[in-house]
């Protein structure tokens, strides 16, 4: 076992999630993930935590419920790390422990590098004061328009709270993704509508080799341009309601880099981001089984008429 990914590791826990000695600690992993899991393990221990590490069959996507045992002690465990290759965050598992009052931070697709290197790097507290000052953008603001090379999609947000993810978990019932640095918000269902062109990463597919252009009407993805990777993620979203807009979020975290993993490509400062399917466990009404991030990289957004993003830079 790497020792820097213990040391790290130990990092992550003491300053992210603040784990005290005696804590019970749950690290719940799968197969692609078991290695770099036994890193947070082993530093749990080492702080004198009641760690325990659970490993699971691989999810088929993101968004994909845990085994009914793993959901259970999740939601009876103080602090909770999910490190694995598809998404927990926008599961029932993960909403009712941060319920039940744990402290849970979900890793889905994390390296070593990014372990190493990048967004797990960033100096926190200022990535927590950019991501709850765009927070409260959203929270205040009614109407969205995204503008990239020519296209535009448009949708309202009006009456629902934007979600902070500042990679700061300290409190009872704080959640969020590891590394971190994002504010996100669930649109009004069926009010998007325009194109957008994705050009940096989509979850399960990776970094874009080349853009790919989305076309929405009515809240839902009709049509999806590009190489392969289109018909791939339309693949990914079903024919149900996994096509609906689940999410809007803006990327805080300026160490962040685009790799392809888009648990660090939606934090990178300058990018914005669109995810189809579930959003129920942030606000919203869509209980899809699926929730797939595509990442775009300098557009300018308007929020109610005012521009607050020229290129991938905040303007307010």
């Amino acid at each position: 076992m790497n020792p820097q990914l213990t040391e790290i590791s130990k990092n992550v826990l003491r300053n992210c999630l603040g784990l005290q000695e005696k804590e019970t600690f749950l690290v719940v992993s799968d197969d692609a993930k078991k290695e770099l899991a036994e890193s947070l393990y082993e530093a749990g221990k080492s702080l004198g935590a009641e760690a325990v590490l659970m490993v699971m069959k691989e999810r088929a996507k993101s968004g994909e419920e845990p085994p009914a045992a793993i959901a259970s002690a999740m939601a009876s465990s103080q602090v909770v790390i999910c490190i694995t290759k598809h998404s927990l965050t926008h599961t029932q598992a993960r909403k009712k422990a941060a319920a039940a009052g744990a402290r849970v931070a979900t890793m889905p697709g994390i390296t070593e590098d990014m372990f190493l290197e990048g967004a797990i790097s960033a100096d926190y507290n200022q990535v927590k004061a950019l991501t709850e000052k765009v927070t409260g953008i959203l929270t205040h603001g009614k109407h969205v328009r995204i503008e990239k090379d020519g296209y535009a999609l448009s949708f309202s947000m009006e009456g629902r709270s934007g979600i902070p993810s500042t990679g700061m978990y300290l409190n009872p019932g704080e959640s969020g993704n590891l590394p971190s640095g994002e504010g996100y918000i669930a649109p009004l269902e069926g009010t998007a509508s325009g194109q957008i062109l994705v050009d940096g990463s989509v979850a399960g597919i990776g970094k874009l080799l080349s853009p790919m252009l989305l076309k929405v009407e009515q809240g839902r993805l009709v049509n999806a341009e590009g190489d392969d990777a289109a018909d791939e993620l339309l693949r990914m979203l079903g024919d149900g309601d996994g096509r609906l807009l689940g999410e809007f979020g803006i990327g805080t975290n300026d160490k962040a880099r685009i790799t392809g993993v888009v648990l660090e490509d939606e934090k990178v400062y300058g990018t914005i981001h669109v995810a189809f399917g579930s959003n129920h466990t942030f606000g919203g009404t869509i209980e899809a089984g699926v929730h797939i991030d595509c990442v775009v990289k300098q557009p300018d957004v308007y929020l109610d008429g005012l521009l607050i993003m020229r290129k991938g830079q905040m303007m307010v």
